[in-house]
């Protein structure tokens, strides 16, 4: 499985065509992402924040769900390599009368779109237009149903990497709503791509069933042992919007169970660091001193996510392209 979805994201001379998913990717693709992001990070505190890896190029954000902080790193980090932007309106689009996702995609591509940025709510959106883009066409999956969100795992990632140099051999819970989150399936994959043997999914059973062990991960319904000499924390919100059935109590009885107050990060090692792939929701499943606080990379998380999603771009829209910045 891993073979196949690792073929239909590469291209002849073994370039990166899309990113779809981490699930079969070469380790050396994240290690020559990280290093480029390496590069571009600089980028962004220049007076002219802008390079000409894409000019000429037009990148298309087809953003079918709600969307901040991803969405908006798209953006600006197509515009910060000098790309053409164009942000489809969804609900004012012909796909709100009916047009289906590969007719939108065909005339979008008719207009000589180099990319497509496509956020979707069903499972393997990204994946269907990828097979049938001409092969001068790249497509990033930013976020699709409940499976996968690649470049919100490598800004991830990315983010512990710059704070601590090496991640293989780190322990890191994953805590709250894995169910129903394509966010850490894709920290999972990125995670054991890079070594990390030592990874805890942690939540209540409804949120965090026995069955996701197979996904290589020890399952904890106890926070204290899922916390235990932990290096890295990553929070997960509720994903209300996928949930049909209480799957929670409430929330405040969640919130004393799971949520990460600073009682809780005690049992984790002392210099734990705190991540979050927003939106947050302080009192659910963070508190407000955890998010602000000393160990918290949450918004170090969202300046990383434009020089990741640079690199990303520049390597599937610009493949080929000289890339020294």
């Amino acid at each position: 499985m891993a073979q196949r979805l690792g073929a239909i994201q590469y291209d002849a001379q073994g370039r990166l065509r899309h990113l779809l998913t981490l699930e079969g990717l070469r380790r050396e693709t994240l290690e020559e992402l990280f290093t480029l992001a390496d590069s571009l990070v600089e980028v962004g505190a220049r007076s002219v924040k802008n390079v000409p890896l894409l000019r000429g190029k037009t990148v298309v954000l087809l953003f079918f769900e709600a969307s901040t902080r991803t969405r908006t790193t798209f953006e600006i980090a197509a515009k910060r390599l000098s790309a053409d932007v164009v942000t489809l309106d969804v609900p004012a689009s012909s796909a709100s009368k009916g047009e289906s996702l590969l007719d939108t995609i065909a005339n979008l591509q008719a207009m000589q779109t180099d990319a497509f940025v496509v956020r979707h709510a069903d499972s393997g959106a990204s994946h269907l237009i990828a097979r049938h883009v001409a092969p001068q066409v790249a497509v990033v999956n930013a976020g699709d149903g409940c499976h996968a969100h690649p470049t919100q795992a490598l800004l991830d990632l990315y983010t512990i990497r710059q704070r601590r140099g090496n991640v293989a051999g780190m322990k890191v819970a994953i805590v709250g709503d894995v169910l129903h989150s394509r966010v850490a399936r894709s920290q999972l994959a990125g995670l054991h791509l890079l070594g990390v043997t030592d990874i805890r999914l942690v939540g209540p059973a409804t949120l965090v069933p026995q069955r996701l062990a197979q996904l290589g991960a020890r399952v904890c319904h106890d926070p204290r042992e899922g916390l235990a000499d932990v290096d890295v924390v990553m929070m997960l919100r509720l994903q209300r919007e996928r949930m049909a059935g209480g799957f929670v109590p409430s929330d405040r009885e969640y919130f004393e169970l799971y949520g990460l107050t600073e009682k809780a990060l005690a049992v984790a090692r002392p210099d734990a660091l705190v991540m979050h792939p927003g939106p947050i929701n302080r009192g659910v499943e963070i508190a407000s001193a955890v998010a602000d606080g000393g160990r918290s990379l949450i918004l170090p998380q969202v300046t990383n996510g434009i020089a990741i999603r640079m690199a990303v771009l520049a390597q599937t829209a610009g493949r080929g392209a000289d890339v020294d910045v």
